[in-house]
C-alpha cells in the first residue's frame, strides 16, 4: 500500500510523525507543540531562528568581503532553504551530482553551479538546451576526456559556431566551465598549472562552450598552511589561462571559487587580492553554514579564527527517548546510524527534558557508540521515558536522513515543514 501523502502533505510514512490514520498539511500542524503535537521518536527539528540567523550572518559576510555566494545545495537538498539563500542574495546555489542540478532546476534556481566534473553527455545536452531558455549552468572540466564529453554533448547543436573568434564563440556560448585544480592525493582536478592550460585551451576550441574561471575544493586539507598552497594555485592558473587570451570575450567576470565551511575565510584572504586586481569574482560555495552543528564545524568555523566577523548557530536537533538504562552511567537512546551523523563525529547530548516537561543541561555526558537505532549515553543522569536532545556533527550527512523536518519556533512550536529531495 502506497502513502497518501501529496509532496506538500505528510502521513504515517513520514518519519518522526505519529499520523496513523491522518493525512496532514502544513497549516495543520502550524502552531503545534513538537511535545505535544503529533510527534515521535526519534525526530530531527530544525530552529527557525537560528536559521535564519545563519543566512543573515553569510549574506552580511559575502557583502562585507565584496564576495558572490553560491552555497552548497547538496547539504540540504531542501528548495525552501535554497529560496531562503538566494533571497538573501545568494548569486546561486552549488550542487554536486546532475540529478541534484536537475532538482534546482525543478526548484526554479535561476543560476547552479554543478561543483563536479560532467561526464555525461546527455546531461551536457539537456544543460544546453536548458541554458537556452536563460537558466546558468556551470561546471567542472579537469581533463581532455571531460572536453571530449562536452564536444559530443554539443555536436549537432552549435554547428553555426564553428570558425568564429573567441569573442564570437562567448556570444554563441550554451555552456559555462571552470577548470579545476587539485592537489596530490586529493579528489579531482588538474594537478599541475600546465595542467589546467592545456585543459582550459581544449574546452575554450569546442564550440558552444565559454570558459568561466578556475575552481578548488579546499575542504579536505588538513590546515590553513596547505589550503594557502592550493589557493595559490588557483591564482596561478586563472592568471596563465587568462593570459593565453582564450577567455577573452567572455560575458561575464572571470570566476575564481573556492570555499567550503571550514576555510572560506582563507579564500577570502588568498583570492580576493588577486580577483580585485584583475577584475576577477571570488565565489564561496560553503554548505555546512545553512544549518552550522554542535560538532564538526562548531570547532572549525572559520568564524573562530575571526569571530569580529560572526558567528553560526547550530540549528539541526535530533530529539531521542531514553528507552533503558541497564547499567549505572549508561542510558539507550532510541535514535541511531539511521538518523543522526556518524562519519565525522557522534552526536552531542545538549540536554534532558523530563516527563514532567522541565529541561536540564548534560554538560559532561557523551554519545560513545551507535547501531542502527541506538545511541550509548554515558555520563548522564536520565531516565526511561525522558527525552534528550542531540546536537549533530556534520550536516550533509543529516539531512538525508529525513524527507520532512520539522522548522519549530524558540517554543518549539512548529512554524513550517521542510521537504529534502536526495
Amino acid at each position: 500500500m502506497q502513502s497518501t501523502a501529496s509532496a506538500s502533505t505528510v502521513d504515517w510514512a513520514t518519519k518522526g510523525l505519529w499520523l496513523p490514520d491522518e493525512v496532514a498539511g502544513v497549516e495543520d500542524l502550524v502552531g503545534a507543540s513538537l511535545f505535544a503535537g503529533p510527534f515521535t521518536w526519534p525526530v530531527m527539528v530544525a530552529s527557525r531562528s537560528a536559521i535564519d540567523a545563519n543566512v543573515a550572518t553569510m549574506a552580511a559576510y559575502c557583502d562585507r568581503h565584496d564576495v558572490d555566494f553560491a552555497p552548497h545545495g547538496k547539504t540540504s537538498m531542501a528548495p525552501t532553504l535554497f529560496a531562503a539563500q538566494l533571497d538573501a542574495g545568494a548569486w546561486g546555489i552549488t550542487v554536486a551530482t546532475a540529478n541534484q542540478a536537475l532538482a534546482a532546476r525543478r526548484f526554479g534556481v535561476p543560476r547552479v553551479v554543478l561543483a563536479n566534473e560532467l561526464l555525461d553527455p546527455r546531461v551536457v545536452r539537456w544543460a544546453a538546451g536548458e541554458a537556452d531558455s536563460g537558466w546558468e549552468l556551470l561546471f567542472y572540466v579537469d581533463s581532455l576526456a571531460g572536453v571530449e564529453v562536452l564536444r559530443a554533448g554539443l555536436s549537432g547543436l552549435t554547428a553555426g559556431v564553428d570558425g568564429r573568434s573567441a569573442s564570437s564563440r562567448a556570444e554563441g556560448a550554451r555552456l559555462r566551465v571552470l577548470v579545476e585544480v587539485g592537489y596530490p592525493g586529493g579528489r579531482t582536478g588538474c594537478r599541475t598549472v600546465d595542467e589546467a592550460v592545456r585543459v582550459a585551451r581544449a574546452a575554450a576550441a569546442v564550440p558552444g562552450v565559454e570558459l568561466a574561471g578556475v575552481a578548488a575544493f579546499e575542504g579536505m586539507l588538513p590546515d590553513q598552511e596547505a589550503v594557502t598552497d592550493l589557493l595559490t594555485t588557483v591564482v596561478a592558473a586563472a592568471t596563465a589561462i587568462t593570459g593565453t587570451g582564450v577567455a577573452d570575450g567572455a560575458a561575464y567576470p572571470w570566476i575564481v571559487s573556492a570555499g567550503g565551511s571550514a576555510f572560506f575565510d582563507t579564500v577570502v584572504a588568498v583570492l580576493g587580492p588577486a580577483a580585485r586586481a584583475n577584475g576577477w569574482r571570488v565565489l564561496l560555495r560553503s554548505g555546512a553554514v545553512i544549518s552550522h552543528d554542535d560538532g564538526r564545524y562548531a570547532t572549525s568555523t572559520p568564524f573562530n579564527r575571526v569571530p569580529e566577523d560572526g558567528s553560526l548557530t547550530a540549528a539541526l536537533q535530533v530529539w531521542a527517548q531514553v528507552l533503558s538504562t541497564p547499567e549505572p552511567g549508561l542510558a539507550i537512546l532510541g535514535a541511531g546510524k539511521r538518523d543522526v551523523p556518524y562519519d565525522l563525529g557522534l552526536p552531542v547530548p545538549v540536554q534532558a527534558r523530563g516527563i514532567d516537561g522541565v529541561t536540564r543541561p548534560l554538560a559532561g555526558a557523551s554519545v560513545t557508540a551507535l547501531n542502527d537505532q541506538h545511541a550509548y549515553l554515558h555520563g548522564a543522569d536520565v531516565e526511561p521515558g525522558e527525552l534528550v536532545r542531540l546536537g549533530i556533527s556534520h550536516p550533509c550527512t543529516a539531512f538525508d536522513k529525513w524527507r520532512v523536518i520539522p522548522v519549530v519556533d524558540d517554543d518549539y512550536r512548529i512554524v513550517d515543514l521542510l521537504h529534502t529531495y536526495f
